[in-house]
């Protein structure tokens, strides 16, 4: 009789264990960013910022259409390559994540946007800031930043107005992003009455920038508006003091914003004469910004740079849209998605019909002794 009932006992131990793994249900959420090559860095960062959020709703024991969610991340590398970055983006459609966060660079977004919407995964960026990323009108994209129309015209306002700045020259890097930002600020600085004095171009890898800026300093103009990335404007900045140009003033949007900025232009002197633009308040200014900071440094030290409060955001707004919809069926769950009012750490995140996040703030920088500080 003894023994009947441990063979009982057993049994039932056995099938209850089943149950409850058979209760758990598996959520992935894709991130995709530039993990290898001259922007790494920022990968790196938004990356982290998804991984604090799927820690910290492990950690909230959900529980989605009756089941227990274990949430996972699932990372992919697309270089900052257009190609690369729809090749990834399928790859994700493929694995049948439930949503994704990213991508970096608006390059890369704009068309992995279309593999996202024929597959029928949203996908929330914290970074892509061009306007164009909405003009298709998929239900599936979704921005939490403030997009290059913001930035451009706020740094144009700045430069005409505050610093009555009279001559510019336009650098872009020639990518979707470089040439969004710096169009929307020459079109604003142009119409407050700046010249623009020579416009140049040059490559999201290129190095040496000795022959463009000698051909800007011919042109003796107040300010350098540079659209591309931090990795081009640090050894920028460092040649133009070589070419006695410290005095210039460099304006940039987001992609120059980052602390990164002094190692990458060498600690030039040149960097105090530097004014950038960030969608989004500054970290002491976001609701949950200067706490959720210190978490981010205790975990990943010195491998902050800008967009990582964003793509934390971005996946925790995906799983309260899920949340909400009581499933992880991207199908069920988009219209909530479009629905969201989340108190997030950059800001309460609601969406405009387009997937464009409503009020979007933005902030200008400077730099003072290699470290950004916001302009009050």
């Amino acid at each position: 009789m003894q023994m009947k009932v441990i063979v009982i006992a057993a049994a039932a131990a056995v099938a209850c264990s089943q149950v409850m793994a058979q209760d758990v249900q598996v959520i992935r959420i894709g991130h995709v960013a530039p993990m290898s090559g001259a922007q790494a860095h920022f990968g790196r960062d938004n990356e982290n910022g998804v991984l604090m959020a799927i820690d910290d709703l492990n950690a909230q024991n959900i529980v989605i259409n009756g089941k227990k969610i274990k949430w996972e991340m699932v990372g992919e590398d697309d270089a900052a390559d257009p190609k690369q970055g729809t090749a990834v983006a399928q790859k994700l459609c493929d694995a049948k994540v439930a949503g994704v966060v990213g991508h970096l660079n608006s390059g890369t977004t704009i068309p992995a946007s279309k593999v996202y919407n024929d597959c029928g995964i949203p996908h929330v960026t914290g970074a892509a800031t061009n306007p164009a990323l909405m003009k298709p009108g998929y239900n599936t994209t979704f921005r939490i930043i403030a997009n290059d129309n913001a930035l451009g015209a706020g740094l144009a306002f700045y430069a005409a107005d505050a610093l009555k700045l009279k001559k510019f020259a336009i650098i872009d890097d020639r990518t979707a992003y470089g040439q969004g930002v710096a169009e929307v600020f020459k079109k604003t600085a142009a119409a407050k009455g700046v010249q623009i004095v020579d416009e140049q171009y040059t490559t999201d890898k290129a190095t040496d920038f000795m022959a463009i800026l000698t051909a800007v300093k011919a042109k003796a103009p107040d300010g350098i508006f540079y659209g591309g990335m931090n990795s081009q404007a640090g050894p920028m900045l460092r040649q133009m003091e070589q070419l006695g140009m410290g005095n210039v003033r460099m304006f940039g949007g987001d992609g120059i914003c980052t602390a990164e900025m002094s190692k990458l232009s060498g600690n030039a002197k040149a960097l105090d004469n530097v004014v950038c633009a960030e969608g989004g308040a500054s970290l002491v200014k976001m609701p949950g910004g200067e706490a959720w900071k210190k978490r981010y440094d205790a975990k990943y030290p010195n491998q902050y740079q800008i967009y990582s409060p964003y793509t934390y955001d971005a996946t925790m707004v995906l799983a309260d849209a899920m949340k909400r919809a009581n499933s992880w069926n991207p199908k069920v769950y988009i219209p909530a998605l479009l629905q969201t009012n989340y108190k997030g750490v950059t800001a309460n995140i609601a969406f405009e019909p387009n997937g464009e996040l409503k009020n979007p703030a933005m902030t200008l920088y400077i730099f003072k002794d290699g470290k950004r500080v916001p302009l009050s």
